[in-house]
């Protein structure tokens, strides 16, 4: 299922729907997008601060140079072999950008690069038409 949703943005992002007008001067039409980045690693701590500053640093800025904000959040899902809830220390990437055939592919890149550094099994992405202005 999550992999059904993730294609299902992915395409949305490269779509060519005409994005309503903005109701502020000075906003435009982009994309927001929201990453959940799960902080446990499997038979290790946790990604530490250190790991996570160069990640952002590296990957992340490299990708969204224009600027993005990151929280800490707790995250939470069923395991359905322990029958139990998880509960997961997550940073949350939040990042305003223009609707552009490129963008969907840095997302992917992203969320790839992090699942392949860091042993993880996914990471969330939500994103939605917004009205923005920096």
């Amino acid at each position: 299922m999550k992999h059904v949703f993730l294609a299902v943005t992915l395409v949305a992002l490269c779509g060519t729907a005409e994005a309503a007008t903005c109701p502020v001067r000075g906003e435009h039409p982009m994309i927001e997008a929201q990453l959940f980045f799960g902080r446990d690693i499997e038979g290790r701590g946790p990604v530490t601060k250190e790991e996570w500053s160069e990640f952002a640093a590296k990957v992340i800025a490299e990708n969204f140079p224009d600027g993005f904000t990151v929280t800490d959040g707790e995250g939470a899902w069923f395991d359905p072999k322990a029958k139990s809830m998880v509960h997961e220390d997550t940073k949350i990437v939040l990042v305003a950008a223009k609707q552009s055939p490129g963008l969907a592919a840095k997302l992917t890149h992203v969320m790839d690069a992090y699942k392949r550094q860091f042993h993880q099994q996914s990471v969330g992405l939500v994103t939605r038409q917004v009205c923005a202005a920096f």
